[in-house]
């Protein structure tokens, strides 16, 4: 099987060569159809095995399409490390697609980060801490936001970010995909996907 599978739009074909992609990983091969179909998805995957793109290259795909220069995809990090690493991938993977994305985390001066949510983002890459500052603040509309990634949900977990994920949560539309990849399912998991 190949990513050509997939009938990515262009744009988005070209960003899988520049990484240097060829054939799909198990949970790319499982997770990308469902996600494309706009399916809510769980998927369970230790690190290394590819759930960026799994999650990414769907939403460059939904994305593509649609109204730009407003929030309409999130992916929620546990550490800035992995949400900087993320967004980093969404600008090799999406340079063609002219989306934009933008990343929010804690411990670095906020004013860059709001410059850039106001220039026009459409992909917010994010620790749930700062996010959930700004949001408190006004700082940063989800009112438009279509999908919604928990990635390494169980390490969020284990930091204790449940209550603001519940409250980033109730702030978003109540239609949207909703994808969560984590390496184990602690029953935090399941409650959180049951509500």
């Amino acid at each position: 099987m190949s990513f050509n599978n997939f009938h990515f739009h262009p744009t988005i074909q070209a960003g899988i060569g520049s990484c240097g992609y060829t054939e799909p990983t198990p949970i790319q091969k499982q997770s990308i159809p469902h996600m494309l179909a706009g399916k809510d998805i769980i998927g369970i995957a230790q690190t290394g095995t590819g759930k960026t793109a799994a999650f990414v290259l769907p939403m460059l795909q939904r994305l593509q399409q649609g109204p730009r220069n407003r929030i309409r995809g999130l992916v929620i990090a546990p550490t800035r490390e992995l949400a900087q690493q993320i967004h980093n991938n969404i600008n090799i993977m999406g340079k063609e697609t002219g989306l934009r994305s933008a990343v929010v985390y804690g411990g670095v001066g906020r004013q860059p980060q709001l410059k850039a949510l106001r220039t026009g983002t459409e992909i917010i890459v994010a620790c749930p801490g700062r996010l959930l500052d700004l949001l408190n603040e006004k700082g940063i509309n989800l009112s438009s936001v279509e999908m919604l990634v928990l990635d390494e949900a169980d390490h969020m977990f284990d930091k204790g970010f449940l209550p603001d994920l519940r409250r980033i949560i109730g702030k978003l539309p109540k239609k949207r995909q909703f994808v969560i990849y984590s390496a184990t399912m602690p029953k935090e998991i399941e409650k959180l996907t049951q509500e």
